[in-house]
């Protein structure tokens, strides 16, 4: 197999031919350099905000929808009186889970001592939960407030809970900004499901 510098030099050693650059070199990525590229087409849908509520109302929020599926289709974990545990659809992590209040409120002030007692409960589970089923050696715990936060659904508050490991923030993420999911969220809801305690 011939070389890239071999293949320049056999194409006149510009990487281009003409005014047609050499497709070879750029892979189709514009303006030649020496790095490799992992293609993520799928992560496209988070980045255009597809299932993102174009309206702050309930009937447009996607965290009012979900309890109204199935389990399996809504990737929900757990549920309880108040809150519920939903698997994120883009998780930082394997076993990235939010814990969601059913009523549609932005703000931690918002709810009341009943629903904040149940999702601290529900977070104590989900963290049991994921350190049982994968050994998960630390979290990341905490709720974006606010689109200025960095919340994609600042409409309905959600806590996320994302379990950590040594080395899970390699050169992957760091380097080729991709993170290497090792499970099917349907899988993964189905291990935590059988494995949540049942006095969440």
């Amino acid at each position: 197999m011939r070389s890239s510098a071999a293949y320049r030099s056999e194409r006149g050693g510009s990487g281009m031919t003409g005014e047609q650059p050499d497709l070879v070199e750029q892979q189709g990525v514009g303006v030649p350099d020496a790095l490799g590229r992992l293609w993520t087409p799928h992560r496209m849908a988070y980045i255009r905000g597809e299932n993102k509520p174009s309206a702050d109302g309930a009937q447009a929020c996607p965290f009012c929808h979900i309890p109204s599926l199935s389990d399996e289709e809504g990737l929900v974990v757990a549920r309880g009186e108040l809150v519920y545990a939903v698997l994120n659809l883009y998780p930082y992590n394997a076993g990235h889970l939010l814990v969601v209040p059913y009523r549609h409120l932005p703000d931690y002030t918002d709810i009341d001592l009943a629903e904040t007692a149940e999702l601290a409960a529900f977070t104590q589970a989900a963290m049991r939960t994921v350190r049982l089923v994968s050994g998960a050696q630390g979290f990341n715990i905490g709720m974006n407030q606010g689109s200025i936060a960095g919340a994609g659904i600042a409409a309905h508050l959600h806590q996320h809970v994302v379990p950590r490991w040594g080395g899970d923030t390699n050169f992957m993420p760091v380097v080729a900004h991709t993170r290497v999911l090792p499970q099917l969220l349907g899988e993964t809801r189905r291990l935590l499901a059988s494995a949540w305690p049942g006095d969440a």
